[in-house]
């Protein structure tokens, strides 16, 4: 078993909160949420997204901070110890690898969207992609098709240059490299997402597409939508694949988890709402589809810009924001490997870090790139390589991770998990969680892992 390293704890909770929202403010909320919203009928998908903030959101937040802050270890390690008196069993460590397989599996792919959105920045800018006049769908789709499907080793050079980025900041440690970032970032993020989000209010014909987003269709609302809500909570929120476990377990024992938590929740909730403000008024404004599905940012907003005045200005400033969100959550995913690598073997900061990244670009990015170019015909169940991590990492994976994550803090930390909170929490308010999280939450995710795999 691996001993504690010295650990640092997070400046102030402020830091910590803006690194959490970092992590969780990524590509699923300034990407993924808006598409969704499109295609599951609007204002529908948003009231039920938040409803499962409040079911599963919060709840599995506090799972995954008690289990992270109880040994101040890496996501492995924190599965092991003693609790109540006895050895936990060594077997509950394999939820932490099924967490570490997860995070794997999302950066193998996450961090190729990232060179998509550099791509489309340096085009912009170089006028491969022009928008000071109007294009339609046809032009954004051959530039797709030329730039990203059929520009393997460009896109691979994009991403490299992104991962190389990574590997910057993270090579300062959490709390100069993570946590600074987190504070000049995220503030940078909210500026770049007010400015967007104000600009495409005042569009012509705004308000249709704030009615779209806001009044829900109730007949669009039915128990199977909400399941699949529920799913993309964990995805949103970064669960299930030991970012909260790994940053949480950098917590000073004083902090209040509930507050920290609840207020993770409602940051991740704005941010992803205001990106639906920035995305839907536009759309509605110049006649673009708003169930475009995931081309929707990638094909279908150029065409929005192209139409806008000082287009190209606001087409860059919207991929900016969408790479600093990726970025800030990049940077805490990855961290989960390091720190597990790095505690389980004593290896040194910096070549921890070379190793996971190198890896993963190599055994990942590269074979996710190459998917939509000279290895487009190898398939698992369907699915290009690409597609094949985001499946696994996203309804398999993340899903039995958090299972797990749930069934040790119900069943195995049971009265510690609830010490763990009481510290600043009401009595009456940590029982019901721990009774809802050992009861409920477990049937709640099992649901929604059969419903990804049907």
């Amino acid at each position: 078993m691996s001993t504690p390293m010295p650990r640092q704890t997070w400046s102030n909770r402020l830091t910590y909160i803006l690194t959490v929202a970092g992590a969780t403010v990524g590509f699923g909320a300034t990407w993924r949420f808006p598409y969704l919203v499109g295609e599951n009928g609007g204002g529908a998908y948003v009231l039920l997204f938040c409803a499962a903030m409040l079911v599963i959101g919060i709840p599995m937040i506090l799972v995954e901070n008690v289990i992270g802050r109880r040994k101040g270890m890496n996501a492995l390690d924190a599965f092991g110890g003693s609790l109540n008196g006895k050895p936990v069993p060594k077997i509950w460590k394999t939820v932490g690898w099924l967490g570490l397989a997860g995070a794997f599996g999302i950066m193998a792919y996450y961090m190729v969207l990232g060179g998509w959105v550099i791509s489309y920045i340096v085009n912009i800018i170089g006028g491969g992609l022009p928008l000071a006049a109007p294009i339609n769908g046809g032009a954004t789709r051959a530039f797709f098709m030329e730039h990203i499907e059929n520009s393997p080793w460009q896109i691979a050079f994009y991403t490299l240059l992104f991962v190389l980025v990574n590997h910057w900041i993270l090579v300062k440690g959490v709390i100069g490299g993570i946590e600074k970032a987190a504070k000049y970032l995220m503030p940078l993020l909210f500026v770049f997402l007010i400015f967007m989000v104000i600009r495409n209010l005042t569009l012509p014909g705004a308000m249709e597409g704030v009615t779209f987003y806001l009044k829900p269709d109730f007949s669009k609302i039915t128990p199977q939508l909400f399941v699949f809500v529920l799913g993309q909570v964990f995805f949103a929120l970064s669960l299930g694949f030991g970012v909260m476990i790994t940053l949480s377990s950098y917590l000073d024992k004083k902090e209040n988890l509930v507050q920290t938590a609840v207020i993770t929740a409602l940051t991740n909730t704005l941010i992803a709402v205001l990106a639906g403000f920035m995305i839907f008024p536009s759309l509605f404004s110049f006649g673009v589809a708003p169930d475009s599905g995931p081309t929707l940012v990638f094909q279908s907003l150029p065409i929005v810009f192209s139409h806008m005045w000082a287009g190209p200005v606001f087409a860059v400033v919207f991929f900016s924001l969408l790479l600093i969100a990726a970025l800030t959550t990049s940077l805490t995913i990855y961290e989960v490997l390091i720190t597990a690598l790095q505690e389980k073997t004593r290896m040194r900061r910096r070549a921890a870090i070379t190793l996971v990244l190198g890896l993963i670009f190599l055994l990942g990015n590269l074979p996710s790139i190459l998917s939509y170019g000279p290895w487009r015909q190898i398939r698992f169940f369907g699915n290009n390589i690409f597609d094949s991590f985001d499946y696994l990492s996203g309804n398999i994976l993340f899903m039995l991770t958090a299972l797990g994550s749930a069934l040790f803090v119900g069943f195995v930390m049971k009265e510690e998990a609830k010490d763990e909170l009481l510290h600043h929490g009401n009595h009456r308010t940590v029982t019901f969680w721990f009774a809802y999280v050992k009861y409920v939450v477990p049937i709640v995710i099992a649901a929604i892992f059969i419903s990804n795999l049907l």
